[in-house]
């Protein structure tokens, strides 16, 4: 087996189609599929399934695939830090950012300070939801991701925790009564927008109410931040956020903002990286920056450091 076969079967996964492949990867279709063939052989499995539609990995094609990513990764990391060694940093460093987070916060500094520390590093920051985020560490297609989560265990991931934010009621004019507090039980039978089952941000929502012994009453789900926003603002619901981006739907619709209290609720933010794929020298160094962003940063009201 060589890099180049797994490079070539990591291709042919990616666009699903032996032909497509050929063409972008500027190989023969026949010298392709005998490169095929000469790793499926390697493997003593078959790895790719021939449809009317193109091809599709089977599962032990998914399992190589998986490890192939990896693989190629390593290698390229490993290429440029030999190639770099005794000399300036460069390379490039991915960092995901779960959207409505603190971590907002953060993303323009560290861009700052990279590029004025390291300006060969070129900084890729990846703003998604955080079971993507999950799934793009764990296969090394993404170096770290700043998510909520603290205490999580997942196999292939490692959490080390970074802040605290309070959950806010983002509620339109009227829905609740003024002030800036709300007790939980103050929210039975309100009309909720709340992200879907899976969102985590929901599950720290939804064990709170379990907790109290409620069922949060929820008439929409969404994840789009400007969607919901508007949502609230025309009345057709509350929301629960952190307060973070509790601020942010305030900055741009007409809403009222209430810390729950009674009891409060609290989501921890935390790094995210893989427990078995070691960081690129590049990486490590942009993780220490933001890990002393954090330390330095002067927090707002509801957001607390974790040590």
């Amino acid at each position: 087996m060589n890099l180049r076969r797994l490079k070539y079967f990591v291709k042919i996964v990616d666009v699903g189609s032996l032909t497509q492949a050929s063409e972008v990867l500027h190989v023969a279709q026949p010298a392709l599929s005998q490169q095929l063939a000469t790793l499926e052989g390697e493997f003593k499995q078959q790895l790719l399934l021939r449809t009317q539609k193109g091809v599709m990995p089977t599962e032990a094609g998914k399992a190589l695939y998986r490890h192939a990513q990896i693989i190629l990764r390593q290698f390229d990391q490993a290429q440029a830090d030999v190639l770099n060694a005794g000399q300036s940093l460069s390379g490039q460093v991915s960092v995901g950012m779960a959207p409505g987070t603190a971590a907002s916060a953060l993303a323009l500094p560290l861009l700052r300070a990279v590029q004025g520390r390291h300006p060969q590093i070129v900084l890729h920051i990846n703003e998604n939801f955080g079971t993507t985020l999950c799934d793009v560490v764990r296969s090394g297609r993404m170096d770290m991701a700043v998510l909520y989560g603290g205490g999580r265990v997942v196999q292939g991931l490692s959490f080390d925790p970074l802040l605290t934010e309070d959950l806010f009621v983002v509620a339109p004019e009227g829905l609740l009564r003024r002030g800036g507090e709300v007790a939980l039980a103050d929210l039975d039978g309100i009309d909720l927008l709340l992200p879907c089952a899976n969102n985590q941000l929901r599950r720290y929502v939804d064990q709170a109410f379990a907790a109290a012994q409620m069922v949060p009453r929820v008439v929409a789900e969404m994840e789009s931040s400007n969607t919901l926003a508007a949502a609230v603002a025309s009345g057709v619901g509350a929301t629960i956020l952190p307060v973070s981006a509790a601020r942010g739907v305030a900055a741009t619709a007409d809403v009222h903002l209430h810390r729950i209290v009674s009891p409060p609720i609290e989501v921890p933010l935390a790094l995210c990286a893989s427990d078995h794929l070691p960081l690129s020298e590049p990486a490590q160094v942009v993780k220490a920056i933001l890990l002393e962003l954090v330390g330095q940063l002067e927090l707002e009201v509801g957001l607390h450091t974790l040590h």
